[in-house]
């Protein structure tokens, strides 16, 4: 048997007799009891028995109907579902986030979520670099990552570009700048984030040899809230992005933007290159770079 018998045996039953079910199925009497015949043979059994003008149901038949219809609405439901999920207004979206994630992120899933109530979610945090091998190995589709990175098996799109902020328990020499240079805070002991060789990190240090400046770096910590608690209880000072910054507020810390041009973190968004890229992937693709114009 297959779901069109079935949708033949649900309609007889329904309409109790062999003309009424052919008509609501728009098809000639006789192959609709060929078909009945069919069902029968194949399952051994009478399904139904005439009782007048009407046919009735035998034991076997209600046992059948019931069935069919739990086996129909099955059907219809995975087609409903496929069609969602092709849609983009269902199924699941996996994602990477680095350590130092966008600061609207939680407002952009928000917002997706509004508009795609039936996706489920996997987010994985790490550091960029294992989220481009996590993208690569198929766990996840997207990632927000920190550049500069090695991206040609990639399709990148650009988010945004942050100034780095000095954040200390301490009140700097000159508490009136706005600004500091890495120079003025050379002597400061330094929490770097992240770990050495990663992204931040590198990027920092790279800033001080620039200038010629040797740094004095007490730790490395690359889970962020630890950072702050560390810096906001005067263990030491920091150097963050400034969308890290805009996610952790804390009236013990004071924040002074770092006046060296070159000393700037990119965001951006990647998935694999020559892939197939669901439709809630796009779907978020969508939102979120239409987010970061506003």
């Amino acid at each position: 048997m297959d779901i069109r018998q079935l949708r033949y045996f649900i309609a007889i039953v329904e309409e109790r007799k062999i003309s009424a079910a052919a008509r609501r199925l728009h098809m000639s009497q006789p192959p609709l009891s060929q078909q009945l015949k069919a069902m029968e043979e194949e399952l051994g059994t009478v399904l139904v028995e005439r009782s007048g003008k009407f046919l009735e149901l035998t034991e076997a038949g209600k046992s059948l109907y019931k069935y069919a219809l739990q086996m129909v609405k099955l059907m219809e439901e995975a087609k409903m579902e496929i069609k969602e999920v092709g849609n983009g207004v269902n199924g699941r979206l996996s994602i990477g986030i680095n350590t130092f994630s966008e600061a609207n992120l939680s407002e952009v899933l928000q917002q997706f979520h509004k508009e795609y109530p039936k996706i489920t979610y996997k987010i994985q945090q790490n550091e960029s670099a294992h989220l481009c091998k996590l993208v690569k190995d198929r766990v996840v589709e997207l990632a927000i990552i920190r550049l500069p990175l090695e991206l040609s098996d990639f399709s990148v799109i650009h988010l945004k570009t942050e100034a780095f902020y000095f954040i200390t328990s301490d009140m700097p020499k000159r508490p009136s700048d706005k600004e500091v240079s890495l120079a003025h805070i050379k002597n400061y002991p330094l929490i770097l984030p992240s770990t050495e060789g990663l992204g931040v990190h590198y990027m920092i240090l790279e800033a001080f040899s620039r200038s010629q400046i040797e740094p004095y770096i007490l730790a490395e910590c690359s889970d962020i809230s630890l950072l702050f608690d560390l810096v906001a209880s005067g263990f030491g000072a920091s150097i963050i992005p400034e969308g890290v910054l805009q996610q952790y507020n804390n009236d013990q810390i004071k924040a002074f933007k770092i006046s060296v041009a070159k000393l700037s973190s990119s965001t951006g968004l990647i998935w694999l290159k020559n892939h197939y890229l669901s439709n809630a992937a796009q779907n978020f693709i969508t939102l979120l770079t239409n987010s970061e114009k506003t």
